[in-house]
């Protein structure tokens, strides 16, 4: 084989692997863009403060803007973050806080909350 041709195909083959790792690769939104976007969303960020006592409620932010991330009341489920813990959440925008719809610690394990379809694990049985 004449060594342009190996160049090209050694090119082509690189060319696929980064198309079909991008592919597969989830996107982070920065904070600052949320208000534009609703739900499936991933961002992630830095642990920087606390919301309400009796909620997995956490401030995020990643150096574009912060947002209160929502997971739930802590008396259906008590999750313990650290300030300064970096973490990716997947969810959607609703009435100004990011609602978790799963939480992916710096080791690699996640933590579920809920399915973005219905109403949460925690709501009543009228969905509240």
């Amino acid at each position: 084989m004449k060594p342009k041709k190996l160049f090209s195909v050694s090119a082509v083959t690189t060319l696929l692997l980064v198309v079909a790792t991008s592919a597969f690769a989830q996107a982070i939104t920065r904070i600052r863009d949320l208000p534009a976007l609703k739900t499936g969303i991933t961002i992630s960020g830095r642990v920087v403060g606390f919301g309400e006592s009796d909620e997995n409620e956490w401030i995020l932010n990643d150096g574009s803007g912060q947002v209160r991330v929502d997971a739930g009341p802590r008396r259906w489920r008590n999750i313990n973050l650290s300030e300064g813990e970096t973490i990716t959440v997947v969810g959607e925008m609703d009435d100004g806080e990011f609602d978790a719809f799963s939480i992916t610690l710096s080791n690699g394990s996640i933590i579920n909350i809920r399915s973005p379809q219905g109403p949460p694990p925690w709501a009543g049985k009228e969905g509240k």
